[in-house]
């Protein structure tokens, strides 16, 4: 069988990605925080009259939206314009841009490693890396931003070739830019510290370089030219000092963790790759002085090292680490299947132990949450683990491929279930709650709550603004006939009399004073 050539591995990486990113992207409710704020401000954007500038000057609540730049949320909207509002729209454009990550790395690796085995197998790394699926399908912004840098690298290092694919790097550093602000400046940090580690004093003076820079910076110097001269120094409190270079110094809203935080998170859902891991960044140390080793080592010391050392911690910024790890690991599985050094009685007895897990998961789904497909799931984990240790008992190196289609029908499986976004179970679900709402309170009404913390999915669901409030702020709101939104402990502790109960749903009951 002929191989495969480079623009058929782009096509058929292309189609596994987008299947594997859109497959049931719908099927669950938007998740707090940042999908339903997200989700938010791209209906109001959707919303607003074209002369009402909402695009420029998003708003959140009808309050000025100061977080992000608005790239990702005008998408969204864009999606909402054309198919409408739902869970899928709101998905939909950085699951694309997060899936055509894949393909990109696939480019990026065939033009540092010089070859397509590595490439393909760190594309494939990429591709099955759980924290990058689960997270690139959600309404959030780091998928997409990955992809963005992977577009700036690729133009980088094509510029080798054509000079002309230096304007490329300025439009993926202001796509980042528009995407999540500042970051750009550690993303393209890592890039110049490359070519001056590397002594790569030509890239510099590639004049398509500084004209696509220049050309990149323009609209995200011109968002935020039009944010302060709108909106004047809050703009600059908030975005700037408290959103973005207040988490370099201090703890933002009770984020925190010790500063192994992130190794941890890669431990935890970097299986089974983590097993070539070591062996990859050991292999990327060997080879320092190449292209590929250089960038490995580059990007993943100065990234991972500087999030680590950031008072703020959440899982969602180590995702950016996740191409560098996936080239050091595609570029040792490469180095295994051609030379089949394997630990061969570590490995297997890993992999078999894997498969222990896939039926215990299969025992533990039956009986505490039998959804059909989460079983299944269990099964092939465990019948796919089960032949990996089998093959890499004997040597044989195609346990590689096996692994590979494994954890794809793994993930594919996973993403078909009602389990792909477990936070969904730390609270009450909102969709109940917010239909009770819709059903008696006009959209934009504001609700006090005795829960204890605001939900951005269920303003979103509810189309109103649901406030938490102590005992003694909601009795005022009751006196103000305001509308409560109370759990029954909290109704039965604040003896109102004379409300009316306008309806109960998932543990709570929507009252107005009847007065």
């Amino acid at each position: 069988m002929r191989p495969f050539r480079e623009k058929e591995w782009l096509l058929t990486l292309s189609a596994l990605s987008l299947l594997l990113w859109l497959i049931c992207l719908g099927n669950l409710p938007l998740r707090d925080w940042d999908e339903g704020t997200i989700a938010q401000v791209a209906r109001e954007i959707w919303r607003s009259p074209i002369d009402s500038m909402g695009w420029l000057y998003p708003t959140l609540g009808g309050e000025p939206y100061h977080n992000k730049p608005p790239l990702i949320h005008t998408l969204i909207a864009g999606a909402y314009s054309t198919v409408g509002v739902s869970e899928w729209t709101t998905r939909l454009p950085g699951a694309v841009l997060t899936a055509l990550g894949v393909p990109l790395l696939f480019a990026l690796g065939r033009l540092i490693f010089g070859r397509n085995l590595p490439a393909v197998f760190a594309a494939l790394v990429y591709m099955t890396m759980l924290p990058v699926v689960r997270h690139g399908r959600l309404a959030m912004l780091d998928g997409a931003l990955v992809t963005f840098f992977l577009l700036a690298l690729f133009c980088l290092f094509q510029a080798r070739k054509n000079l002309r694919y230096g304007l490329g790097v300025g439009l993926g550093l202001g796509l980042i830019t528009l995407t999540k602000g500042m970051i750009v400046l550690l993303l393209g940090g890592i890039i110049g510290l490359f070519l001056i580690i590397n002594r790569q004093w030509k890239w510099w003076q590639n004049p398509y370089l500084w004209v696509g820079i220049l050309l990149g910076s323009l609209p995200a110097i011109a968002w935020y030219t039009a944010q302060w001269l709108h909106y004047g120094n809050s703009f600059l409190q908030i975005n700037l000092q408290n959103q973005t270079f207040n988490r370099l110094v201090q703890t933002v809203e009770g984020n925190t963790g010790s500063p192994w935080y992130y190794f941890i998170e890669i431990l935890k859902y970097g299986f089974p790759w983590l097993l070539f891991l070591p062996g990859g960044l050991c292999l990327a140390g060997k080879k320092r002085h190449t292209t590929w080793g250089s960038l490995v080592l580059v990007g993943t010391i100065v990234y991972l090292g500087t999030i680590s050392l950031m008072p703020t911690k959440l899982p969602w910024y180590v995702i950016p680490v996740y191409p560098f790890l996936a080239l050091a690991v595609g570029a040792k599985i490469s180095e295994v299947w051609e030379k089949q050094h394997l630990q061969k009685r570590v490995w297997t007895i890993i992999f078999a132990l894997l498969s222990i897990a896939g039926m215990g998961g299969c025992i533990y789904f039956a009986a505490n949450d039998p959804q059909p497909v989460l079983i299944v799931m269990s099964i092939v984990l465990a019948m796919s683990m089960g032949s990996v240790a089998w093959l890499v008992s004997r040597s044989d190196r195609r346990f590689i491929p096996v692994l590979f289609i494994g954890m794809y029908l793994v993930l594919m499986l996973l993403m078909t279930s009602k389990s792909w976004i477990w936070e969904l179970n730390e609270a009450f679900p909102v969709k109940p709650v917010a239909e009770l709402i819709r059903n008696h309170v006009s959209p934009g009404t504001k609700i006090y709550t005795s829960f204890a913390y605001s939900r951005p999915s269920l303003d979103f669901y509810c189309d109103c603004q649901v406030i938490p409030a102590s005992k003694v702020t909601l009795q005022q709101m009751w006196l103000d006939k305001s509308y409560l939104l109370l759990d029954d402990a909290t109704l039965q502790t604040l003896n109102l009399s004379n409300y009316a109960m306008l309806g109960h749903n998932t543990g709570f009951t929507l009252i107005r004073n009847s007065i």
